[in-house]
């Protein structure tokens, strides 16, 4: 039922890849908002590459390399950001990950994935992340739950737009591209 814990160096090399492009990009996004003259830097860090990474990554090779994926993508940024790792990092980087499982269950139901699977996706997904990481807030802060809720409006609708784009773009080509480039030479 769950994929074997053993990958070939290809796929440690691509979710290395992915992890990187994923920490890096959202890096980038958090020095641009930092430079802003708005306290932005929560919603710009939403754009981003973290959860289309992910998502992909479970699709391609299971759900362990998504969970991976997503994990290291939140861990390492967070560990080369000027505000460095915090109580946040696990609980961030699981939810991320918990995105790449889903890719993988998801391959399980549509293993030739449509437009409408990804936005579908893309949206159920941010919502289950988005409520997960308000959650996480509110027991953590003592903050009524409605009221990470509302305060992360902005969030969701950064998030929400962000995967809806990435998902059926550059999620789909990627999967697309590593199924026919790299899964036909490993066979």
């Amino acid at each position: 039922m769950f994929q074997s814990l053993r990958f070939n160096s290809k796929q440690i090399a691509l979710v290395s890849t992915f992890s990187a492009i994923g920490a890096a990009v959202r890096l980038l996004a958090g020095d641009i908002a930092s430079v802003s003259p708005l306290p932005v830097y929560a919603v710009v860090t939403k754009v981003g590459l973290s959860e289309t990474l992910s998502f992909v990554s479970g699709f391609i090779f299971g759900p362990v390399a998504g969970f991976i994926t997503g994990f290291l993508i939140i861990l390492l940024s967070d560990i080369a950001s000027p505000y460095g790792p915090g109580a946040w990092t696990p609980f961030i980087a699981s939810i991320i990950g918990l995105l790449g499982i889903c890719g993988g269950i998801i391959r399980r139901i549509r293993p030739r994935p449509t437009v409408l699977v990804a936005i579908v996706s893309a949206v159920g997904l941010t919502l289950l992340s988005e409520f997960l990481q308000n959650a996480w807030v509110s027991l953590t802060y003592n903050i009524p739950i409605q009221g990470t809720m509302i305060t992360g409006i902005p969030s969701l609708a950064t998030a929400m737009a962000n995967n809806i784009i990435l998902f059926p773009t550059v999620g789909l080509k990627t999967i697309k591209f590593v199924q026919e480039h790299y899964l036909k030479q490993s066979r």
